[in-house]
């Protein structure tokens, strides 16, 4: 059954693993959000070990632990940061929170694995790019709307084997489904959460910078409100922005916390690429009122109409191409520098937004 919020969202594939058992033990810190069991999962499927959490809510810890038998629970953050035999540190703590936890990880030797938002401020980004020019260890992302989508996953093959040719612009739609009384306190006040472009805008920054290969962009225009939700008065309900990449391209977004109860699926995610040959579209998570399924491709090019259903066809390879990097000192799964780019431009949005509601 599709989950009804977006922090209960943690596909499961299938096994792959890269290394053998014991080769890559990692520990989870900070599980405020629920991306961390997606987090765990995609790292466990690529042959990571999963051995020890920590979270000051036990009730937290003992959840995850029963979801990976083999993590026992951490008295502290102090002894998943001594362990010598723990190689990285994924967390999902409060955004505000992340940066910190990375900064004492690879104090310690450790790569950092972090859902997104990896941070909230330009004085963290900078600490954050200081720290791994200092260690050399990885401070890697989980942009989890094209990593640990399959649709996102198979468009970008798409485009890399040149179906709809040079990808001149990127329209990304990122409704959310509140669910308000699920949500912690620290889910409605902004210095916490980081702005809604910074946190759920974050997911479209990165994929307008992937899909269109841009190394940088500039933030044209930004706006964020709270239309509804005014008793939250920290709270932002919608974003939108408009970028310019570094080579041409041009990209609008929108995010939002409107998703209505009639939907089968916690956010109509959509995607639409357009390029000089043709253009894609993404039905991420569900094709409303024909297909329950997300994973939904739509691609017209020169030669017709195409549409592919891609659900348990294509997998995560991310993953495993993360834990190799670890391993191996590489980075092939994504560059240091495009996660901090992506990082920066959401922070830049943030910070220039208008607010625009009545």
């Amino acid at each position: 059954m599709a989950p009804s919020d977006g922090m209960s969202y943690a596909p499961m594939g299938k096994p792959a693993p890269v290394c053998a058992p014991g080769d890559f033990v990692v520990a989870a810190v900070g599980l405020d959000h629920g991306h961390i069991y997606g987090m765990c999962n995609g790292l466990v499927e690529a042959g990571a070990e999963l051995r020890l959490v920590y979270d000051p809510d036990p009730a937290k810890v003992a959840a995850l632990c029963e979801r990976f038998p083999g993590a026992r629970p951490a008295a502290s953050e102090e002894e998943v940061l001594e362990d010598a035999s723990v190689q990285l540190v994924a967390s999902a703590a409060v955004p505000a929170d992340r940066c910190g936890v990375g900064l004492r990880a690879m104090d310690h030797g450790k790569d950092f694995f972090v859902d997104k938002p990896p941070l909230t401020t330009l004085e963290q980004l900078a600490a954050a790019r200081a720290k791994v020019a200092e260690t050399s260890l990885k401070y890697g992302v989980y942009f989890s709307e094209r990593l640990h989508v399959e649709s996102a996953v198979f468009a970008g093959q798409l485009v890399e084997q040149g179906a709809i040719g040079r990808v001149v612009q990127v329209i990304g739609m990122g409704p959310h489904r509140l669910n308000a009384p699920s949500r912690p306190a620290w889910s409605f006040d902004r210095e916490r959460f980081g702005g809604i472009l910074c946190d759920i805008g974050s997911h479209q920054v990165e994929q307008f910078l992937f899909y269109t290969g841009a190394v940088d962009a500039e933030v044209t225009s930004s706006r964020v409100a709270n239309y509804a939700h005014k008793e939250h008065p920290a709270f932002e309900d919608f974003g939108d922005c408009t970028l310019v990449g570094d080579n041409g391209a041009s990209g609008y977004f929108r995010v939002d916390w409107f998703t209505p109860d009639g939907l089968g699926n916690w956010g109509d995610g959509r995607t639409f690429l357009l390029g000089t040959e043709g253009y894609i579209e993404l039905r991420k998570y569900i094709d409303v009122a024909r297909d329950p399924a997300g994973d939904q491709v739509y691609l017209v090019d020169q030669q017709g109409e195409h549409h592919y259903s891609v659900g348990g066809q294509v997998g995560y390879p991310f993953f495993g191409r993360f834990v190799l990097d670890c391993l191996e000192r590489t980075e092939l799964s994504m560059t240091q520098e495009h996660a901090f780019k992506a990082a920066e431009i959401c922070i830049a949005a943030q910070m220039a937004a208008r607010r625009v509601e009545q």
